[in-house]
């Protein structure tokens, strides 16, 4: 087991090379075999080393979790990721975009955060990118909910700028060395949110591309004639249903990932008492937050737009996915494993 007091050592204990072999999925995941797990454990050591410093600082200031809590899954899954990451990279010789599928508390900013961190000391500019900056602007949304009243929140396909992503993207991978990338702050408009001063990045090698639907793809139509709860009236099935139509127009955008990531609650259903747990701890600090009705309501809007069941499952067992991260109910992670 990983812990602080053994970082101060010059090798890596020779327990880490066993329990890197243990765990047969995420070996197999990591590329990691019994010919190369001591050399891949060694890089991976003093990886550890020199980043751990940085990520302590990043856990305090910016994550508000001390760094020995969340030390294993820097071991086990941060580090190994990120090394695979550049590692692809290498192989292709040009930027490279890995997409990140992750709903509501499995961990995709975070995850985006530290695996950015470790690149950068392996000296690879990185761009993390949310979907949440691809968002069409507030006037834009607001001409588009009085043409579908249906879209009372931001989020669902059909509120982003599809053609803004390609086009960032596409300048990424034409090596443009000075490109200006989109940001968007909720807080605008009383938490409708807005675009914020956009920030300009130069000569990106790898992008990080997270969001809540990032490669999911439009599924048969048959599947809405006996769909999972909450889709239940004549209502909810028409809207999953144009949500699914409106899932086409992404496509261009997903044809851009080099390869895709999904962080996989063992129930969906976690996403729902994840979101009530962040609301009664905001709360609780006195800050305003949703009772659980309205967090209810909330998410059951995005189950009807794109449900998991629909999605996420058929999806993870699809070429389509490079790696999936289980996400156990209290958010630490569960197997690993890729396709």
């Amino acid at each position: 087991m990983i812990n602080e007091t053994i970082i101060e050592k010059d090798k890596p204990q020779p327990n880490l090379i066993a329990e890197a072999l243990n765990d047969k999925l995420r070996a197999k995941a990591f590329g990691i075999t019994t010919e190369n797990v001591e050399a891949v454990i060694n890089k991976r050591w003093n990886l550890l080393k020199s980043i751990y410093p940085a990520f302590k600082e990043l856990c305090q200031k910016s994550l508000f979790i001390q760094s020995q809590i969340i030390l294993p899954t820097l071991w086990n899954l941060w580090l190994p990721l990120a090394m695979q990451i550049a590692s692809q990279h290498q192989q292709i010789n040009r930027p490279f975009i890995q997409g990140i599928l992750g709903g509501q508390g499995t961990g995709k900013t975070t995850t985006c955060k530290i695996i950015k961190l470790i690149l950068s000391h392996l000296e690879y500019r990185t761009l993390n990118l949310s979907i949440d900056d691809l968002y069409k602007t507030y006037q834009a949304r607001l001409i588009l909910q009085q043409q579908d009243p249906r879209l009372i929140w931001r989020g669902p396909p059909g509120t982003h700028d599809v053609d803004l992503g390609v086009n960032i993207l596409d300048n990424i991978l034409q090596r443009q060395t000075k490109i200006t990338v989109p940001r968007f702050d909720k807080s605008l408009h009383s938490g409708n949110g807005d675009r914020a001063l956009p920030e300009t990045v130069e000569s990106v090698d790898i992008v990080l591309f997270e969001g809540w639907f990032v490669g999911t793809i439009p599924v048969n139509p048959a599947a809405f004639n006996k769909p999972p709860l909450p889709i239940v009236t004549e209502a909810d099935k028409q809207f999953a249903k144009d949500m699914n139509d409106k899932l086409h127009e992404y496509l261009c955008l997903w044809q851009r990932l080099d390869s895709l990531i999904v962080l996989n609650p063992q129930d969906y259903r976690l996403s729902l008492e994840w979101r009530k747990q962040a609301e009664h701890k905001m709360k609780a600090s006195g800050k305003p937050g949703m009772t659980d009705l309205q967090i209810e309501e909330f998410v059951n809007y995005f189950w009807k737009a794109l449900h998991p069941e629909l999605f996420i499952k058929p999806l993870i067992k699809s070429h389509k996915v490079d790696l999936v991260v289980e996400i156990n109910p209290n958010h630490s992670f569960g197997k690993v494993f890729s396709q």
